[in-house]
């Protein structure tokens, strides 16, 4: 009885689990539990197959059909447009709306234009289905409207890159300088312990070598706020003092979120 309370447990975590990394996940695994029964021969490994299989071909044949009638649709990638990891599309954690993806489009080629063949590199928008589903850990990427954005770096040279110092796009941080107000210790010192928290989500750290192009990732807000459909835009304090970012677009986003300087954060109105 005792086992058989464990297994059932480990289904309820494993289905809570990719319902809250994928949205779909979860489904997919209760349809593939009750297609493949014990009784099969070589059960758990005809699971695992067919589970693989129905997710990909949801994932990249049907969500994609079904998304824009909950008003969403997969980022449109370009020459100019790419995903930091396929772990984000394949997560289903690159959906927007229609009229944001317009915008990304319209800032991926007027900012190329500036600094030909350095890309837009996108890391959590949303999910595909229901506004208000959470797309953790990020407290607001549940109605299609947001997006993270990676920052733009340089290498030792001085070059532009489209590389990045951390695997996912997130963790790495441009810290304030001892002259700049630091936002960070004030909020970890009120207690909020997550505002630190994405320096555990890099998923390795590499090419120590890059450092902040303050230019260039000034040219690529400057892009992003002159979009109409842009509402607010969300870096760390002393980001947006050191690049003087003045549109009262440019917010900040309080000690209840995490901090903003490994990334940018913008969303419609």
């Amino acid at each position: 009885m005792l086992k058989k309370g464990i297994k059932v447990l480990l289904h309820l975590l494993m289905l809570v689990f990719l319902t809250i990394t994928t949205q779909i996940g979860g489904v997919i695994y209760l349809i593939v539990f009750s297609l493949v029964k014990r009784s099969y021969r070589k059960f758990r490994l005809k699971r695992l197959l067919l589970f693989a299989l129905m997710y990909l071909l949801v994932t990249f044949l049907i969500v994609p059909i079904i998304a824009p009638i909950f008003g969403r649709e997969k980022i449109n990638k370009s020459q100019y447009i790419e995903a930091r990891t396929f772990m984000t599309d394949l997560l289903n954690r690159n959906y927007v709306r229609p009229e944001l993806n317009t915008s990304l489009e319209k800032i991926a080629n007027r900012f190329n234009n500036r600094h030909p063949g350095i890309k837009l590199v996108y890391l959590d928008a949303n999910f595909p289905f229901i506004n208000k589903f959470p797309l953790l850990p990020h407290l607001s990427h549940s109605d299609g409207k947001k997006i993270d954005i990676s920052l733009i770096y340089k290498d030792e040279q001085g070059a532009l890159t489209n590389r990045k110092p951390s695997v996912s796009g997130y963790g790495v941080y441009e810290g304030p300088k001892p002259s700049e107000f630091n936002q960070i210790d004030r909020c970890l010192n009120q207690g909020k312990w997550q505002y630190d928290f994405p320096k555990y989500l890099t998923f390795g750290t590499i090419n120590s070598n890059l450092s902040l192009s303050e230019k260039a990732t000034k040219d690529l807000v400057l892009e992003i706020l002159k979009e109409p459909p842009i509402g607010k835009l969300f870096i760390e304090p002393h980001l947006k003092t050191r690049l003087n970012l003045k549109n009262n677009k440019v917010r900040y986003h309080g000690c209840q979120a995490v901090r903003h300087d490994d990334h940018i954060h913008f969303q419609l109105k």
